[in-house]
């Protein structure tokens, strides 16, 4: 148990109170101007020591650019490369500009709100929700090391993305875009198996199933900083992918000559490299086919995976299936990402069901005369 003593100053008397912190050592704080103050604050250390949510002031006194530098450290070798340079842009670019010289225990919610609501009126949802995930992580990782009891980043207002609306392609647009392409196989690997342009880029000939028409995708090639990372897969698992028959032969031309360790796209040894966006072949192919197509969208290779999504659920596939074809993390995940194609689904189902009953109905050759009695 603590005490509170009063001193003297120039400006009156003052009350200091000495009390003992959970490692035993003594801790002090001084300056209260009435001893009831003095002695609520006793009372507050008292029973956060007895919660065992003590904060020793000192600790708080800690830069969030000290702080930010470790955790962001400490990010790098638990991360895929493109998702750190994503977080290590948002601590660099925006994070610690604003907070890096702040102790921790100076971090206030409305500051944190202000701050937020003035991103958010200049840059997209998408980049303030991470700017804000970056800063919040780090005070998170304060309060477990109890250096806070609390973290003043969470419980604010964040923009919500809004989800644009999404291009799918038919079987003819996909031809379409394929014929008008350089790389033809890319475009209808893309379309119908669903796979991340990485894991197209990281296929080997080895990963090829011909006999039971599967792609083993294990691997993933993604551009950072001019760099190829050549790694696991965004879940960190492998998993089996259908291709349709039509695919077969494109397939193994791609893989002729090639030896089973050998890439099937690109050289055979240099991963293919996403097209540029504005003047790459993809690019270029899209033009085409709008010139032929008025109605073609405007697409770029990650929607060919929304495609595929879209061409295998109207196909009958359910969501379990196109979820470990795309390699979602969990059905709720796909059902979230593609609510929309599921509610046309539904749709097909209440008419198949529709037809089913009639067809029942004729060969039975029963037809109710009368609706339901009670």
């Amino acid at each position: 148990m603590g005490s509170v003593y009063p001193y003297s100053t120039t400006a009156g008397r003052r009350y200091r109170v000495i009390y003992r912190r959970p490692d035993n050592s003594q801790g002090q704080k001084r300056g209260f101007t009435t001893k009831k103050d003095a002695e609520l604050y006793l009372a507050q250390v008292e029973t956060s020591k007895a919660r065992g949510d003590y904060v020793n002031p000192t600790d708080a006194k800690i830069s969030v650019g000290v702080l930010g530098t470790e955790w962001v450290d400490g990010r790098r070798s638990v991360m895929k490369p493109s998702t750190f340079h994503s977080v290590e842009s948002a601590w660099r670019v925006h994070v610690e500009p604003k907070w890096g010289k702040r102790a921790i225990g100076g971090v206030r919610h409305s500051e944190v709100q202000t701050w937020i609501s003035g991103l958010a009126a200049t840059h997209s949802a998408t980049t303030v929700l991470r700017v804000h995930g970056v800063l919040a992580a780090i005070l998170d990782a304060a309060v477990h090391d109890k250096r806070l009891t609390q973290n003043p980043a969470r419980a604010v207002t964040l923009p919500k993305k809004q989800r644009g609306r999404r291009a799918y392609l038919t079987h003819a647009q996909v031809d379409t875009l394929a014929t008008q392409s350089r790389y033809p196989t890319i475009v209808y690997t893309l379309a119908y198996t669903g796979i991340r342009w990485g894991e197209l880029s990281g296929l080997r000939v080895r990963n090829v199933d011909t006999a039971r028409r599967r792609l083993r995708i294990e691997e993933n090639a993604v551009l950072v900083n001019a760099t190829m990372h050549v790694g696991s897969t965004k879940t960190n698992e492998a998993r089996s992918v259908p291709y349709p028959g039509f695919l077969s032969e494109a397939l193994r031309t791609a893989s002729l000559g090639k030896q089973p360790e050998d890439l099937v796209f690109g050289t055979g040894e240099a991963h293919a490299r996403r097209p540029q966006s504005q003047d790459g072949w993809f690019a270029s192919a899209v033009r085409r086919a709008q010139a032929l197509d008025p109605t073609f969208p405007r697409i770029s290779p990650h929607d060919l995976r929304h495609t595929a999504a879209s061409l295998a659920i109207s196909a009958g596939a359910n969501v379990k299936a196109v979820q470990r074809m795309l390699g979602h993390a969990s059905a709720t995940m796909t059902l979230d990402t593609y609510a929309d194609l599921f509610d046309d689904d539904l749709n097909r189902v209440s008419d198949a069901l529709d037809r089913a009953r009639q067809s029942s109905l004729v060969l039975a050759d029963v037809v109710p005369q009368h609706g339901p009695t009670m």
